[in-house]
């Protein structure tokens, strides 16, 4: 016992300052990517993009710049480019190496602390473009001042010369030039539509700065794009509500500066009944809202109210409208440029200063009233849409207080085609919806009945895209996968309540199949954000084929996986064999159509050594099959949904599952080409 606790006691001791690790320089930045930029996959690959532009933004928020320009270049390197004053050169007091040095490879130094740098900056509080460098294998910075143009290389976030001047330069600028490092992050290729959705969003953020983005990725292929929008967030406005009837003729704009806080606020009603807001701050995308978005409610709420009672929209006394009812159909952009921004999280979801929310009410209170004083016609169809969405908004409560009643979700009430896990722990429990009976048979059969729960539906759900909640809920198989989920739902909606960590959407691998995951997605997405926002929404991916030769099987996912077992079996396809054996001409020769039944006749053979089966759905499936290829956590393939771009999602689900004809018949036939396979 004496020698336990020597060896306790030394080891104890053991731990000095030796034991201390001290990361230097940017080591802390490839210690732990997911700090600085979120995550290692396609958001933080994109994030190195966003902060090099945010740096350009910064020059033209300042009014030094006016022109970014970003390419996607070939071997995976981005160039950014901007024509703002450039970063400086000379030595730094401090540091005593030059000021671009220093900005390069030293975390927290660039022009956004202290004075004389930016008012106000989107960038990572300094760390951006260090950031960048630390997680690239290679980087060379080009700076266009004085006269001269200046450059230097990086590998890894160290200097590889030091700052030089190669030439003479008109202008001024900087252009940073990037490899991402491919040891660091799992998906290496740039994506050409979010790099455009979002530079596009950063072009109605800024209003006059122009942002040109080049793919020179495929010389024969080369695409751009040019944006430069004047009306700033009243012009985004109008882009967002492209497919939407407008219910108000003008677009409400206010822009105005307190206290050194810049706020510019766009608002438009249409007929849809859902509301799309977004914030921002110094042209960051605030998903969580924060103090400016909660000061916006607050007056649009308020001053609604006042203007309807005013002008007898209102009657009774104790008649108000909610927040809710003002906000259904709502489509809204709340942005805000200060110098001292505070957010929640590294990734910036919440903006937490305090002084925001009230200058942001009193400003956009003042405008509002002006707005709808000058603006009767507007302001009349603005309450009739409220007072609209305040009744129907009861009518839900109704319907939902009789489906969703005290003791619904206790577990005595669940509904009968559920088969439930035995588990009663959320974290390690999931739920499978499966199409049809057929295949919820099977997967009852095949799951681990401890943590694995079976929810069969009974054709296609309501596409909610077109529907109230009061409709919704009279749906028997919404209603069923409500209770099921425990969550509740619209201003009930509770996430602690959810009742299995894993949503998975099981359906066959056809037109019906999709289309059935698709009306899934679209209730999850308008009706439960927050399941997709916390990764609790999966869509399982059954195999398409089993293919089997003696006793070796495996399982293909994809007709491109198939075409190689084909060509290693060197296997034709069936049709075209057939179409061969059809074919014979009476002109062929005798020595022709012998080699062709003889080739058909060898092929035929392989073909009985390799079985290949096609599922054309799940209930094909015995149990044990599903279980082994779909529902087994040691051998599944799933994938987890999450919204990289809540506008362009927005967009994209109103097309495909709005009423608008036009847009979805534009959108299908725009691609067309790109579909393979199409099961018709």
């Amino acid at each position: 016992m004496a020698t336990e606790d020597k060896k306790k006691k030394t080891k104890e001791q053991a731990y000095g300052a030796e034991q201390i690790t001290v990361l230097e320089g940017l080591d802390p930045v490839r210690k732990r990517p997911g700090m600085y930029i979120g995550n290692t996959a396609s958001a933080g690959l994109h994030h190195l993009i966003w902060e090099v532009v945010d740096n350009g933004i910064d020059e033209a928020m300042a009014g030094h710049a006016d022109t970014i320009e970003v390419r996607l270049l070939p071997e995976g390197k981005v160039s950014v480019s901007d024509n703002g004053r450039g970063i400086p050169v000379d030595t730094h007091k401090v540091t005593k190496k030059s000021a671009l040095e220093t900005v390069m490879t030293t975390l927290h130094a660039g022009g956004k602390f202290g004075d004389g740098g930016y008012k106000v900056s989107g960038g990572l509080h300094g760390v951006g473009v260090s950031v960048v460098n630390a997680l690239s294998v290679w980087m060379r910075s080009e700076i266009k001042r004085d006269g001269k143009l200046w450059v230097q290389e990086y590998k890894i976030g160290k200097p590889v010369s030091a700052v030089k001047a190669v030439g003479k330069a008109t202008g001024t600028g900087t252009t940073q030039i990037f490899l991402p490092d491919p040891t660091i992050f799992t998906v290496t290729e740039f994506d050409w539509d979010i790099v455009v959705e979002h530079l596009r969003q950063q072009a109605y953020l800024t209003k006059g700065i122009k942002i040109n983005i080049f793919d020179d990725r495929v010389a024969t292929a080369a695409q751009s794009y040019k944006y430069y929008f004047e009306g700033g967030i009243a012009s985004y406005i109008k882009h967002l509500n492209h497919n939407n009837e407008a219910k108000q003729e003008k677009v409400f704009y206010v822009n105005k500066e307190k206290d050194n806080i810049n706020v510019e606020i766009a608002f438009q009603y249409t007929t849809d009944f859902r509301e799309m807001m977004y914030a921002f701050a110094n042209n960051i995308h605030n998903p969580e809202g924060g103090s400016h978005l909660v000061g916006f409610k607050a007056a649009l709420t308020r001053v609604l109210n006042k203007y309807a009672r005013k002008n007898n929209f209102l009657k009774e006394k104790d008649q108000n409208l909610t927040s809710d009812d003002v906000r259904e159909g709502l489509t809204a952009i709340v942005s805000v440029k200060l110098p001292e921004p505070q957010f929640e999280g590294q990734t910036k979801a919440k903006l937490g200063n305090v002084e925001v929310r009230p200058i942001v009410e009193m400003i956009f209170a003042d405008a509002l009233d002006i707005f709808l004083e000058e603006n009767p016609r507007d302001a009349k169809e603005i309450l009739a849409k409220c007072l609209l969405a305040a009744a129907a908004r009861a009518a839900a409560r109704s319907a939902r207080e009789t489906v969703l009643r005290k003791g619904a979700l206790d577990g005595l009430t669940l509904p009968g085609k559920l088969s439930d896990c035995s588990s009663r722990d959320p974290k390690e429990s999931e739920i499978y919806i499966v199409e049809g009976d057929s295949a919820g048979g099977s997967a009852k059969q095949g799951r681990d009945r401890r943590f694995q729960a079976i929810l069969p539906l009974r054709g296609k759900i309501l596409n909610v895209e077109r529907a109230r909640l009061d409709k919704m809920l009279a749906n028997n198989e919404i209603k069923s996968l409500i209770i099921a989920l425990g969550t509740n739902i619209g201003e009930q909606f509770n996430l602690e309540n959810l009742r299995y960590a894993r949503v998975i959407i099981m359906t066959d691998a056809d037109v019906d199949g999709a289309h059935i995951r698709t009306l899934l997605l679209t209730l999850f997405y308008r009706h439960f954000p927050e399941l997709i926002r916390n990764g609790h929404i999966y869509v399982a991916q059954p195999p398409l084929f089993r293919v089997q030769q003696g006793k070796d099987i495996q399982y293909v996912f994809n007709e491109a996986e198939l075409e190689n077992i084909k060509k290693k079996y060197n296997i034709k396809d069936l049709d075209l064999l057939t179409a061969e054996t059809e074919n014979q001409s009476e002109e062929n020769t005798q020595a022709d159509q012998e080699e062709i039944e003889e080739v058909a006749s060898a092929n035929v053979k392989k073909l009985a050594k390799v079985n290949i089966q096609h599922y054309k759905g799940l209930g094909e499936m015995n149990p044990s099959q599903l279980w082994e290829t779909t529902m087994d956590p040691q051998t599944r393939l799933m994938k987890v949904v999450t919204i990289q771009e809540a506008a362009k999602a927005d967009e994209t689900f109103e097309i495909l599952m709005g009423a608008e004809v036009a847009p979805r018949k534009k959108f299908i036939q725009t691609r067309a080409k790109s579909v393979q396979n199409l099961d018709i």
